[in-house]
């Protein structure tokens, strides 16, 4: 071992100032590739199955205290067009927009049609039995009731 090591100072012209061999190792330690690896499932898991047709309904889930609630924007499909599936605490909505002009050529296409079909991860435990739906305008809300008794309680000590 040379002097300089001994003294805690990484050899070499591209170590920083004042920096320790110890301080670099343990920067590099820190790493935990498992954690980033959970992480980018879960991120991975939140992404919205690929469709067969390649569009997607745009769509937002949001929570309140006693339901789910889904909207996406559907225009131009009808109601009979239109199936929801709920099961294992997922909701599949599935549908088609058929093409509105029947072309020989499309020159231009950015509105898609086809077979679409978007799956929500529910985080709890719902009443599939109350679960309503509207389309108007165009937009498809869906409720989706909480069961009860899932939500936070205060537990008295006595």
């Amino acid at each position: 071992m040379t002097e300089r090591s001994l003294q805690g100072e990484c050899p070499g012209p591209a170590a920083p100032a004042r920096a320790s061999c110890y301080h670099l190792l343990v920067a590099f330690a820190r790493w935990d590739p498992v954690r980033d690896l959970l992480a980018i499932q879960l991120k991975m898991e939140r992404l919205p199955a690929p469709a067969q047709q390649g569009w997607l309904p745009a769509a937002d889930l949001c929570e309140t205290a006693e339901a789910y609630i889904v909207t996406a924007e559907l225009p131009g499909v009808a109601r009979q067009q239109i199936r929801l599936d709920i099961h294992d605490g997922h909701l599949t909505l599935h549908g088609r927009r058929d093409a509105r002009v029947a072309c020989e050529q499309y020159h231009q296409v950015e509105r898609g049609h086809g077979e679409f079909s978007r799956t929500f991860r529910l985080p709890h435990d719902v009443a599939a039995d109350r679960v309503s739906a509207e389309l108007k305008d165009g937009v498809l809300t869906i409720v989706v009731p909480k069961l009860a008794g899932h939500g936070p309680r205060r537990v008295d000590v006595g």
